[in-house]
Order: structure tokens, then sequence, then C-alpha cells
């Protein structure tokens, strides 16, 4: 069994994995030197021999316990027909929603689209390189891809004032998502994935409703994952209550974001946790990081735990401080 799969099956305390989200990717040398050859991002994550590259890049180096794949949470919209692009400097930006195209597409449609992602997977699934290891597929969650969807940008600046304006299409949005999600998730599982992590990377924005924006769509996602005999790891970013989303949407492992008391978390919650630790901290020096990764561990020294992040690694990180990371959590006892 792996190591990940101890801690979420087995509810074993007694090793400490480690992978960190956004591993594959932009602070990597190697991944920069692929990426500045190839600006069209949704390409990029579509050209499945390129992906599998980048995605088994920080395995080569550090060892990590498990493979996220190279791949977006906006695959889905993508793949449903709405046009995304990722712009220099400003992020994702999609096209118009045109609901009646929105709810032609087929399954058959959304996996041809989503092919190459799929051929990622059954490519990787095999890797000498991800022996003993975890090879993670993963999804946004239906809010925060409804957020994108109609909001057509980032919310980091807030959601426009239209965003809630027509209930019917936000009903009838959420209902595609809920059938194009499960798709893709079963997709990924039958590729290879043998873990499936939710992103719900906007869920700090849901201010009431979070029955039927939160807890309602991801419960149906992850009971979906579960029928299909694989764990499910849930990210609710931002949220101010993990112990209610634990015990209503009863994810396989919860992932922290940095914003959450690990100590006071811990006392109510008999879920496995997953990530914690701030980004930011890889930007600091050694000593800190070392000191602020001992923290996570000895909160959860009797708790299963993979260690992990509070979000995704930033751009600007220093691969030494990886390096730092991985042997800081190696070498704890």
């Amino acid at each position: 069994m792996t190591p990940i799969k101890e801690c979420l099956i087995n509810k074993s305390t007694k090793i400490n994995p480690v992978w960190l989200m956004r591993q594959a990717g932009r602070y990597l040398p190697e991944f920069k030197k692929i990426r500045k050859a190839n600006p069209d991002f949704i390409k990029l994550c579509l050209d499945h021999i390129l992906a599998e590259e980048i995605t088994l890049q920080p395995i080569k180096r550090f060892g990590f316990d498990a493979a996220i794949i190279f791949s977006d949470i906006l695959m889905i919209p993508h793949g449903m027909g709405q046009t995304v692009e990722f712009k220099k400097n400003f992020g994702p930006s999609l096209g118009a929603l045109e609901l009646n195209k929105l709810a032609s597409v087929s399954k058959k449609d959304l996996t041809e689209k989503l092919s190459p992602v799929y051929q990622l997977l059954s490519n990787l699934k095999n890797s000498n390189d991800l022996k003993n290891k975890d090879l993670i597929g993963f999804v946004g969650a239906p809010w925060t891809l409804l957020v994108y969807m109609v909001n057509k940008i980032s919310p980091k600046n807030g959601l426009s004032q239209e965003f809630f304006k027509d209930e019917v299409i936000i009903n009838e949005i959420l209902g595609l998502l809920d059938k194009f999600i499960k798709i893709h998730i079963e997709n990924q599982i039958n590729a290879g994935a043998t873990i499936i992590q939710i992103f719900d990377s906007w869920a700090g924005l849901i201010q009431n409703d979070f029955d039927k924006f939160l807890y309602n769509p991801t419960l149906s996602l992850v009971n979906h994952v579960k029928n299909l005999g694989v764990p499910v790891i849930c990210f609710p970013r931002g949220i101010t209550d993990y112990i209610k989303f634990a015990k209503i949407v009863k994810p396989s492992m919860i992932n922290i974001d940095y914003n959450v008391d690990p100590e006071n978390l811990i006392k109510s919650l008999d879920l496995p946790v997953q990530g914690g630790l701030d980004p930011k901290i890889l930007l600091s020096d050694k000593e800190n990081l070392r000191k602020q990764i001992k923290r996570y561990l000895n909160i959860f020294k009797d708790h299963p735990y993979v260690f992990n992040l509070g979000h995704g690694i930033l751009p600007e990180t220093e691969v030494e401080m990886v390096y730092e990371l991985v042997e800081t959590v190696r070498n704890y006892k």
C-alpha cells in the first residue's frame, strides 16, 4: 500500500507522506523552459507527452509520495465548449456563456475533447517513477467552476454585481457541472488515477446558501468517487468551518488552508488531514521553514496526516527550499 493510502485508508500515524499542490510547474526551471516554448496553457495541458514530462519533473527531483497530473480545473468549462484562455500577468479569461451550447454537449463530446488528459493518466499509471506512489487526478468543485464560468475572470477582486441575478441560469449550470465533473472524475479513474482531489478554490466567497453551493454539490461528487472505489480529498479553501464541512461531506481526507488553526481543528476532527503550511514560508529562510514544518508535524503526530501546503506552491519559490522541506519531513521523528 502506498504511504498516502496508509494514512487515508489505514489511518496510520507512523509515516509522514509528502507532496505539494502545484508541485508540477511554475517554480521549476525545467518547467519554465517548456512553458516558454509553449505559450498556450490549455494546449500545453492537452499535450499528453509534454504533460507527462511535467508531471514527473517534481517526482524525479524530490521523490514526492504522489504525482498530481499537470492539468487545470478549467478543463471542464473548456470541455463543455466555453472558451478558456490564460492571459499573461492576468490569469484565466472565459468567453460568453451559451447555455444551449453547453446543454447540448454529450458525454462522448467531453470525453473526446479531454482525451489527452486520460491518455496522460494511462501513460503514467505504469511509470517506473511512480512505483509505490499515488497518481492524483483532480477536478474543480461546482461552486468554483460556476464562479469562473459566470464571472469570466478570477474573482480575486470579488464577484461581479450581477453574479446571482439569474437563479435559473445558476441552477442550470450547477446541474450541468454535476454531470460533467462526474464524467471527468470517472474517466480519470478509469485511466489510472488512484486518488481524486476536489479543489474548491473560491469556497471562501460563499456567504450564504452553503447547502446549495458548497455542501450538497461537493457531497454529490464525494459519494460518486467513493462509489468508484477510490479515496477522495477535498480542499474547500477559505471556509470558516472545516469541522462542519467534514461532518456533512465526509471526504476520505480534508486539505486545510493556512488560515486554519490546526491545534483547534484536531480537537474535533476524526478525518485524516492534509496540508496547512503557508506557501509564503518557503520564501523565508531554512530555519523558519524547518520550524514551521515541525509545528504541523508535532500537532498531527498522533493523527493521520499528509504533509502539504495550504495552497499551491508560489512561482518565486527556490528549488533549494523544496529540497529542505522534503528532507525535514522525511527526517522527522
